[in-house]
């Protein structure tokens, strides 16, 4: 009778057996009945006598101890640091955390291992060509570390060539759009930290679970045949910063100097220009009361002013002037007043006598029609 007719119970040649409408997949159990069975009815018919009997018994324990051993091959240690990506048939399943763990043995399930917590490098040294057309020697060192082991894993076939093809490709394009100038002065470090951004981007688009921790420029130099001519260049740019920083040192010490001698001076000159202005209103002042009393008394006036006036300069004057009109008066001259009133600075020639003073006595211009008080013998 076909399995599919009525009346044969729903047995087909799969099943082993009437299980129900509605049962799921065999467990262990039933698989391992199913696997003794199979060995009784293949070496032995299950009724004979002593020694199939012991047959049989002896496979099944050897095949039971087989699925133990198997079994117990699942059993692994991810290490603390590592990532344990479980694969069932090459597709992933789940990711061991450190510490024991257990899959389906192989060939149901494989497990790959992956370091997580170790920085990895990758060096470059090359010759690349800048915006401006110079060559450079560049020695470029990039580190980075396992983020996504999953991705890491699956999603590219040599993780470390791509990061070093992406590397190398980055640091060409970052070096071409920079001068040589500034790369080789105060651009190397943008230039590593654009770098760094670049790659990391590079990375994320192609999934590679990689997280870029450092990129240093270890080295940047023009080619060796023309290093000294780039070396005396860059001298002269830093003695020019010198310089440029010397002469802002200067100005900063000078200009306030020149600025303090300025308010200075024109404080001097205000002060000058108010003392001569008070003093020309004061002798203004004086003139319009002197000409009032000269207009009230000419004569008074005039012989006043004269004898002030040939006081105020033979009374600084070294030299005796007499009247020897009469010519009968003994004269007695001040010589240790005339020594030593006036500060004994006066120079003396060869006869001890002093220079200032003239021996002969210079008589008085006549003044004519001027009046007596001005014939006076001087003492």
């Amino acid at each position: 009778m076909p399995w599919n007719e009525p009346g044969n119970g729903n047995k087909d040649p799969w099943s082993g057996g009437n299980r129900g409408g509605n049962q799921g997949p065999p467990d262990l159990e039933e698989l391992l009945r199913k696997w003794s069975a199979r060995f009784k009815n293949l070496f032995g018919d299950g009724g004979g006598g002593g020694m199939g009997r012991g047959a049989q018994a002896g496979i099944s324990l050897a095949a039971l101890l087989a699925l133990v051993i198997w079994l117990a091959s699942g059993f692994f240690i991810v290490s603390e640091g590592e990532r344990g990506v479980v694969l069932r048939f090459g597709a992933f399943t789940s990711v061991a955390m450190p510490g024991p763990n257990w899959h389906w043995p192989y060939p149901v399930e494989t497990v790959e291992i992956v370091d997580v917590g170790t920085i990895r490098s990758i060096e470059h040294s090359a010759l690349m060509l800048t915006s401006d057309e110079n060559i450079i020697d560049v020695d470029v060192a990039v580190q980075y570390r396992v983020s996504d082991p999953v991705d890491f894993l699956l999603n590219v076939r040599h993780p470390d060539t791509t990061v070093r093809q992406v590397m190398e490709s980055t640091i060409r394009e970052r070096i071409g759009k920079n001068r040589m100038e500034y790369i080789l002065g105060e651009g190397r470090a943008q230039v590593a930290s654009t770098a760094q951004t670049a790659i990391q981007e590079a990375l994320d688009t192609y999934g590679l679970g990689v997280a870029v921790t450092a990129v240093s420029m270890q080295q940047a130099q023009p080619p060796e045949p023309v290093q000294e001519a780039f070396a005396d260049a860059i001298r002269a740019r830093e003695d020019e910063v010198r310089f440029r920083n010397e002469a802002q040192a200067y100005a900063n010490r000078v200009v306030p100097e020149a600025r303090g001698q300025a308010a200075r001076r024109i404080q001097e000159a205000e002060a000058y220009r108010e003392e001569v202005v008070s003093q020309a209103r004061g002798d203004a002042s004086r003139f319009s009361q002197l000409l009032a009393e000269y207009e009230r008394a000419p004569e008074v006036t005039r012989e006043r002013l004269y004898i002030e006036t040939a006081e105020e300069v033979l009374g600084s004057t070294r030299k005796v002037f007499l009247d020897v009109k009469d010519g009968n008066n003994l004269m007695l001259l001040p010589l240790d007043q005339l020594l030593t009133g006036q500060g004994g600075d006066a120079e003396t020639d060869s006869g001890n006598r002093p220079r200032g003073v003239n021996s002969t006595p210079m008589p008085l211009p006549n003044p004519g029609t001027r009046p007596d008080p001005r014939s006076r013998e001087v003492r």
